[in-house]
């Protein structure tokens, strides 16, 4: 069962503070503000050192001088009065609650490695609790995969959260954000598995990503591929594509041409337009024409793509840019900036 924190009592989440508890010596250093706040916070710290272990209403007391703190401007004081409250009662059953008080403050001040061990304490040593109707496990989660910048530790919290609260999070999300640090540890077999688990959720947008189902798709289409259309160099795949011309070897140029996500557009033709990715017969407009290339690579090429001008085909639009791109695959060395016939764009260059 989860212990509750019910609505009201403290303004948000972003508190932290300090109480060394049983010594008034220290009331002072808490008691800010007004004349009339100073002798109010007093009043609560007598009563806070009155009142039984744990109860509820030491509880509400404990919420008020956070609250004064907080309102007076005093985080830093806010923070010691509950990170020393919890040394001295650490069987309350709200320092979870408190911690995590402590651990928004700091992220709030961009302390994040001290956010991050509050958060990493709460997971580890203390049982959960709803704040607000949410598991404080679950709402310490969220933040560390946000403000953890090491791959390797944002991977469990990835983890964490699709085991203890796939019902509560956006799973598709999870998944994909997964796959990305899998991939930046250079663990590709496990990214592809998080990729393939991200697509069981189409109605997931990623922000920041175009049409990322799509994306996703053809990453994982390329990956189970043979690949055997690529080429080491770009020099080498552009000299066999003009010799299957000059020969009109239809067969040849089908080989050669990506065996997926080859695309055949205009060059005003939005790339998500599903018809760019129709497999047509290369043959049937190379047989009985006179197809010609140019001797160099357009001006706009350059080391990641290039683009060819061809021209004679027997099709409403003549003119050809055969495209090729440099192939980015870290996940086989091998494969890995290889080159590719990726697709044609029709008609002149806009």
């Amino acid at each position: 069962m989860h212990t509750r924190v019910k609505k009201g009592g403290l303004t948000g989440l972003i508190l932290a503070g300090f109480f060394f508890f049983g010594c008034s010596a220290q009331d002072s250093y808490f008691m800010t503000g007004s004349k009339e706040a100073r002798l109010e916070t007093k009043k609560l710290l007598e009563l806070l050192r009155e009142e039984k272990d744990g109860s509820e209403a030491r509880f509400i007391l404990i919420q008020q001088i956070a609250n004064n703190l907080m309102t007076g401007g005093y985080p830093e004081r806010l923070n010691l009065f509950l990170t020393t409250y919890i040394e001295h009662n650490p069987t309350d059953p709200f320092n979870a609650y408190y911690l995590f008080i402590v651990a928004q403050n700091y992220k709030n001040a961009k302390a994040y490695p001290l956010a991050a061990h509050y958060y990493e304490r709460i997971l580890r040593n203390h049982p959960d609790i709803l704040i607000h109707d949410q598991p404080v496990h679950l709402l310490c989660l969220k933040e560390l995969v946000r403000i953890i910048d090491r791959p390797e530790y944002r991977i469990n919290y990835y983890k964490e959260l699709l085991a203890r609260f796939s019902a509560q999070i956006d799973e598709g999300s999870a998944w994909f954000y997964m796959a990305k640090t899998y991939e930046a540890l250079g663990e590709w077999e496990q990214a592809v598995q998080a990729y393939t688990n991200f697509l069981k959720y189409p109605d997931t947008a990623i922000p920041g990503y175009t049409d990322v189902q799509r994306q996703i798709m053809k990453l994982l289409a390329f990956h189970n591929s043979d690949k055997h259309w690529t080429r080491g160099n770009l020099e080498e795949l552009i000299s066999v594509i003009k010799n299957a011309i000059d020969e009109r070897d239809a067969r040849a140029l089908s080989y050669l041409r990506a065996g997926v996500n080859f695309f055949a557009m205009s060059w005003d033709q939005a790339e998500t337009d599903v018809t760019t990715q129709a497999m047509f017969d290369l043959g049937a407009f190379l047989r009985g024409s006179r197809v010609g290339y140019a001797r160099e690579l357009d001006p706009e090429s350059n080391t990641q793509e290039a683009y060819l001008e061809t021209w004679g085909w027997s099709y409403r639009v003549p003119t050809w840019y055969l495209y090729f791109r440099k192939i980015h695959y870290p996940g086989d060395p091998e494969i890995n900036g290889r080159w590719e016939w990726a697709g044609i764009y029709f008609g002149e260059k806009l």
